[in-house]
């Protein structure tokens, strides 16, 4: 059994995240040193997850905003800390948390969604398909020089979340940073969503020509628990963030976000073992080592929304509002 722990101000150091780039191929043998040629400071586009925190490697470097440290997202060590949208790793009934100004929830389409397997046992989720919306309203904003869209109505509670954003109808990743600093919702969106669009490392920063081919999904992180065994987790349930002493004796860390495994078609030991490899651990791999890392898992919470979708979402409240202006809709969160 895992023992939970809190996520709050003392575990501001926690911020990293894991991002699902290109499938990554996997050496046969488990011990033979696991994934081969990507190691920490793998830092294209495209070649694989990112799976560091600030702080690991000697090129690391810092970017505060709200006393929250943040991560990129390449291969390796350093930067800001960049991830993958993440799943649930709940059970359960898909109940959605109410939704503001009359927004209704019901026929969603797939392109607006919750992440699968988010909620648990019939409770109602925290993660709103209004969330993904103010990301967009946000980035909209920004690329068109409007006002930062005003407060918006859900919870403003603080929880450690990532913003992705996906681009065309194969979804490539096109940015993705989050934090595991437990933030305020208002401030935390409204920061990755910009963080994840303009600064991932891994890509040029947004523009508006991309905008209608976007996709948005917001990840809450919760339920995080230390373990004493690397492999007391469930691939497809749960998120992992491991922390390991390189060859030099150097502390690294490293995590995946709930569904990368399951996407990536990785076992228990194939996920260990590139966690390893992205935080930079370049010795071979061998069983008693991996029983040496200090594991952490979690769940989250994961909500998707499509520009079409957010466009027709607006666009009904410009039609009930009587909204003339162009979108977003500012007045909508007044």
């Amino acid at each position: 059994m895992g023992r939970k722990r809190c996520v709050g101000a003392d575990c501001s150091k926690m911020a990293a995240g894991c991002c699902g780039v290109k499938k990554q191929k996997l050496s046969g043998s488990p011990g033979s040193g696991g994934p081969g040629g990507v190691g920490a400071g793998s830092g294209v586009a495209g070649t694989g997850h990112c799976g560091s925190e600030l702080g690991i490697g000697s090129s690391a470097t810092v970017a505060a905003a709200a006393s929250v440290s943040r991560a990129n997202g390449l291969g390796g060590p350093g930067g800001n800390v960049s991830g993958s949208s993440s799943s649930s790793g709940s059970s359960g009934t898909n109940a959605l948390s109410p939704a503001p100004a009359g927004y209704t929830t019901s026929g969603l389409s797939p392109n607006l969604s919750p992440g699968p397997g988010s909620g648990s046992g019939g409770r109602k989720m925290v993660v709103s398909a209004e969330m993904c919306c103010f990301c967009f309203d946000v980035l909209y904003c920004h690329l068109y020089g409007y006002q930062p869209p005003r407060t918006p109505r859900f919870t403003n509670d603080p929880y450690p979340l990532f913003v992705t954003w996906k681009i065309g109808r194969d979804k490539r990743l096109r940015g993705c940073i989050g934090t595991f600093s437990a933030m305020n919702l208002h401030s935390g969106l409204r920061e990755y969503t910009l963080t994840s669009a303009l600064k991932d490392s891994r890509f040029p920063p947004m523009t508006r020509d991309e905008l209608p081919r976007l996709f948005c999904s917001v990840s809450l992180l919760t339920n995080f628990e230390d373990v004493g065994d690397y492999l007391d987790w469930e691939v497809g349930v749960h998120g992992i963030r491991i922390e390991f002493f390189n060859e030099k004796g150097s502390k690294r860390t490293a995590t995946y976000l709930p569904e990368v495994a399951k996407e990536q078609g990785w076992d228990h030991i194939q996920t260990i073992d590139s966690l390893l490899r992205k935080g930079g651990y370049k010795a071979p791999i061998t069983n008693d080592f991996r029983k040496t890392i200090k594991l952490t898992r979690y769940r989250s919470e994961k909500m998707t929304m499509g520009y079409a979708e957010y466009i027709a979402h607006r666009q009904h409240h410009h039609y009930q509002n009587g909204i003339g202006h162009p979108l977003p809709p500012y007045n909508h969160y007044s």
